[in-house]
């Protein structure tokens, strides 16, 4: 057995679990359903989608307190009035480090949010193709189908991809059936585009027809979330990021990601050497305009703030080490 082998047998071994997943109930082993209830925040009006959020009442408790003799005052229950709907994900609450695509991760979710605010607030999501790579279970770019023409969800391995399809059956009746979903393999260490199977008898469930890759080429938007953790995999992914982003009309990617630390013998110190390489590959928009005027193609990064995307997917905590980065790819002058 060689030192790669034993690599990979540790990583199957080893157990993750996202922080999402706190507070579910421990000693589930396999997949479990999560209910995640979406709302508009207040200030935000989306009349586009009044059939997509309802109005739902819920309780709130007022503070507890006490009479001028130190009893206590029971506080009444005060319905408030919200525009909610829920998602129904199909989830594992650990995985191993090759199948953390099984999880729901903060990045996802920040993702998520995203999407909905430009949704609500915009009509640059109208009527467009997305491209998700890494989708996981699938919830951001299940939600993007409210607005796009396409979607296409795209991840590595049967057991993620069943997952990610599952989810989109458990929320057909949410999602806009004037849309079209698909759940597909891509595998970013391979050419792109995938190669097609020419027999249908053997076509594989998640393999591409050629219709698919013609309407995928036109994809102006690329989703991401929660892959960066691993320089192999990063540099996977701007190898057929840049092989997508070259080819046709303009794109963008919008990546969420969560800064990852870890102590570094070499360092001596606690690093996110992952994020370290992530930015590696990024310029900032003078830099690029500094090369010759632009002769060299790049990537170029822009980090959003966060702070001014509301938050509508309840139950999570966004903390501080989760970013949202606008990525565009310039082709250079030949």
């Amino acid at each position: 057995m060689n030192g790669g082998d034993s690599k990979d047998d540790e990583e199957e071994r080893e157990q993750v679990m996202s922080e999402v997943h706190l507070g579910c109930p421990p000693g589930i082993c396999g997949p479990h359903i999560s209910r995640f209830t979406i709302c508009l925040p207040s200030g935000v009006e989306s009349s586009r989608f009044n059939g997509l959020f309802k109005e739902e009442e819920s309780c709130t408790d007022q503070e507890i307190s006490f009479d001028e003799d130190g009893d206590l005052i029971l506080p009444r229950r005060r319905q408030i009035s919200r525009r909610c709907f829920t998602m129904k994900i199909q989830h594992n609450i650990t995985s191993p480090i090759p199948s953390v695509g099984l999880q729901v991760w903060n990045a996802e979710l920040i993702l998520s949010d995203f999407v909905l605010h430009k949704m609500c607030t915009s009509m640059e999501f109208h009527g467009i193709v997305s491209l998700e790579l890494g989708a996981g279970t699938g919830l951001a770019g299940m939600l993007l189908a409210h607005a796009a023409k396409t979607v296409f969800l795209t991840d590595h391995g049967d057991q993620i991809l069943e997952n990610c399809l599952k989810n989109v059956q458990l929320n057909s009746g949410v999602l806009n059936h004037q849309k079209v979903v698909y759940v597909r393999e891509l595998d970013w260490t391979h050419p792109w585009p995938p190669k097609v199977s020419s027999d249908l008898a053997t076509q594989e469930r998640f393999s591409w027809s050629s219709s698919e890759l013609e309407e995928v080429q036109k994809a102006s938007l690329l989703l991401a979330a929660d892959v960066i953790y691993s320089d192999d995999l990063t540099d996977a992914l701007f190898g057929i990021l840049e092989r997508i982003m070259s080819q046709g009309s303009e794109k963008v990617l919008y990546l969420a990601l969560e800064k990852r630390y870890n102590f570094s013998l070499d360092d001596l110190d606690v690093v996110a050497n992952g994020y370290l390489n992530f930015r590696s590959y990024l310029k900032d928009d003078s830099e690029c305009e500094g090369l010759e005027l632009g002769s060299l193609p790049c990537f170029m990064g822009k980090c959003i703030d966060v702070a001014e995307i509301p938050q509508y997917v309840g139950g999570y905590d966004r903390g501080d080490d989760v970013e949202l980065w606008e990525i565009r790819y310039s082709k250079g002058k030949l």
